[in-house]
């Protein structure tokens, strides 16, 4: 069967195309609006007016792929709230502080500092907008929650996400973006004034519900890590995760049990399928059973959040609910695409979302890969066929996933089988007796013996996981993968799907150009690496200097090696880089590149009687100096702060930097210094 005759495959590709050109291509919105409405008014025409012929004509066709191209930009630009009169960035703003008044919309992981939420507006300084932002709150000795729905009053500066100051580095102001969030807050408890704790919205009740479940598991007996496991599983929030077992999951290759997904919601589905069977006995069986199957997995996505995976995950099974009941023959990969178009019609930019294009691409090499393998060997007793059938899923989602893995996390868990193997069926376990456990704690009929024994799972569970994590041998780290190396690779995998299904030489001689295409990015990526760079790195409180030559880097520092060897600024930059060797050195006073002097001035603060004339002077460690006289002196062409200089220096430096006109880089506010 080939996909491309479904007509929603078409669209679909067409609507994603319009996505991407709206993202990467800023257009103005109300050229791309007119654009849209022109083309699907000349598409209705088109269709009145030549109904009896349109299957014969190739321009229909056309026409409909243009205006869905439109349909995309549009849906993507729409979403926009910029573009909105009312948005925050079009008010007039303080440049000290703002008074704003916010929704809380969503509870973030804390970090070690901060409690950090996600909050939409309503007012500021005085007046009715909208939009996002990202709320740091300092934590306090008497430790205050807030909860979604909950309105706040503050009066504060707002401050722009961070951009990476290193390269290479996860750029987590783009990521926000997507959300529509441009600013953050730093708060304390002291300067917010909560005005309403009521619920408003579906995500509110969502919420209190999720808090009210937890405050009856705390007391039936839950603690630590299985509770937080089962607000993972259950409730779709990961944010009191242990960073220990979360590592242990993303090491053994089991982090994808997670996230709520198709899988859970696929176990749900049949756990469902089966208590509501009864139904079907009824007059109108068949149309009351779907209609409550679907209502419960909807209730199930908004407590978990609404996340992309269990958005896609609640749409598909939404549609396969419906047509199984309607007796409607249905293709998997029909059933998928309707799901994503679905989705991206009005989440369009859930397309970037890493969890909703690995959820994607792991269903799709399952529904397409693992017929494949599993055809390889057909066992004949149950025993031995159940673990072999979940060993092919298990390998042929990790086919469709690796590429785009390698491309975000840069490693590879070499045990996922065997953790998978084990996992698969206690999740199923864990999702069934979770759902009554849920069930018993609301109506107080939760016994000690069953927090026992289902606390006894979890913490099985969990020691597996760490016990399989343990084998960091059989963990590949740190492998550098382009984009161009993910489209070659799952070109790789298509053509190899293709060539196995119809076993023709078209399909063998695209294979094998795939395969020449990815070598020939892989032999790319190495002439790429092959360059020198020196390198002043932002580290706060230290100092890092790095040398690049070809794949080779060599980094002077005043860490010590355990914090070194952990640290985030050299691990990306080894990836980004594709360096092979690292060596270290001790940090020197002066350094010479490509006909360049830099000069080093730490908290000694020595830079008389010197012979030599510096191009660049790097200050580090807060020497106590009169910079005008440094200037005055040695008459250098740039000035260097490093992040291990105090924040007063900083700025009593730049603006002694203006006053001279020479120019300033802070790396803690312009990012690492680079001399290609």
């Amino acid at each position: 069967m080939k996909l491309l005759n479904f007509t929603i495959i078409k669209l679909t590709i067409f609507l994603v195309t319009g996505i991407l050109l709206a993202h990467y291509i800023k257009l103005d919105f109300y050229s791309i609006l007119y654009v849209t409405i022109a083309l699907v008014i000349l598409l209705g025409l088109y269709w009145l007016i030549l109904k009896s012929k349109i299957n014969r004509s190739p321009f229909f066709g056309i026409l409909a792929y243009l205006c869905m191209i439109a349909v995309g930009m549009t849906s993507y630009t729409i979403q926009n709230e910029k573009l909105r009169p009312d948005h925050y960035t079009n008010l007039k703003a303080s440049e000290n502080t703002n008074t704003i008044i916010f929704k809380i919309k969503e509870r973030l992981k804390p970090d070690a500092y901060n409690d950090k939420y996600i909050v939409s507006l309503k007012s500021f300084n005085k007046q009715d907008a909208i939009g996002h932002l990202l709320i740091n709150i300092k934590r306090d000795s008497i430790p205050k929650q807030y909860h979604v729905d909950d309105i706040l009053f503050t009066s504060a500066e707002l401050n722009l996400i961070q951009k990476p100051l290193n390269p290479h580095q996860f750029d987590y102001s783009k990521y926000l973006e997507l959300q529509q969030i441009y600013h953050q807050l730093y708060l304390n408890l002291s300067t917010i004034l909560q005005l309403s704790d009521s619920k408003s919205t579906i995500y509110g009740y969502a919420d209190a519900l999720r808090t009210k479940i937890n405050a009856k598991l705390i007391e039936a007996g839950f603690k630590d890590d299985a509770l937080s496991i089962m607000n993972a599983l259950l409730l779709g929030q990961r944010q009191t995760i242990d960073k220990t077992v979360y590592n242990n999951y993303v090491n053994s290759g089991t982090i994808h049990i997670l996230a709520v997904s198709g899988l859970h919601v696929g176990i749900i589905l049949i756990i469902l399928n089966f208590l509501f069977k009864p139904l079907l006995y009824l007059k109108y069986g068949h149309v009351i059973k779907p209609f409550i199957l679907v209502s419960i997995l909807w209730s199930f996505a908004v407590i978990a959040g609404l996340r992309p995976s269990v958005t896609r995950a609640v749409t598909m099974f939404s549609v396969i609910t419906i047509a199984m009941h309607l007796k409607r023959r249905t293709n998997i990969y029909n059933t998928l695409v309707i799901s994503a178009f679905l989705i991206l019609l009005f989440k369009p930019t859930f397309l970037f979302a890493v969890g909703f294009q690995m959820s994607y691409l792991a269903v799709l090499s399952i529904v397409s890969i693992q017929p494949m393998i599993y055809k390889l060997w057909q066992p004949k007793y149950w025993i031995i066929d159940q673990p072999w059938q979940i060993f092919t899923v298990t390998l042929a989602a990790q086919v469709g996933v690796a590429p785009i893995s390698l491309y975000y996390f840069h490693q590879f868990p070499g045990l996922f089988f065997i953790s998978n193997l084990v996992v698969i069926p206690f999740l199923g376990l864990i999702l069934g007796f979770g759902m009554l456990v849920i069930a018993l704690a609301l109506i107080d009929f939760l016994l000690k013996p069953i927090v026992d024994t289902y606390s006894f799972i979890i913490d099985t569970l969990n020691g597996f996981i760490a016990w399989v994590a343990q084998f960091e041998s059989f963990l590949l780290r740190d492998i550098p993968f382009t984009i161009f190396q993910v489209i070659t690779s799952y070109l790789i995998i298509a053509t190899l799907v293709q060539t196995y299904k119809f076993r023709n030489f078209r399909w063998l001689a695209m294979s094998l150009i795939a395969i020449i295409s990815l070598q020939s990015v892989t032999f790319y990526n190495k002439y790429k690496a092959q360059s020198h760079e020196f390198i002043i790195f932002n580290k706060s409180r230290y100092s890092m200097i790095g040398f690049k030559d070809n794949q080779k880097l060599t980094v002077a520092h005043n860490l010590d090696s355990a914090k070194l060897n952990s640290d985030y600024a050299i691990q990306n930059y080894k990836i980004g880089e594709a360096i092979i060797d690292l060596d270290t050195d001790s940090l020197a006073s002066v350094y010479q590149y490509k006909n360049n002097t830099l000069l080093v001035i730490d908290s000694l603060a020595v830079y008389k009687n010197l012979t030599l004339q510096p191009n660049y002077i790097l200050l580090r460690n807060s020497p106590r100096l009169n910079l005008n006289r440094v200037i005055d002196s040695l008459k250098p062409q740039l000035i260097i702060a490093d992040a291990s200089n105090y924040k007063s220096y900083l700025k009593r430096w730049k603006e002694t930097c203006v006053h001279k006109k020479i120019p300033f880089h802070q790396t803690n506010e312009k990012g690492a210094f680079i001399i290609k």
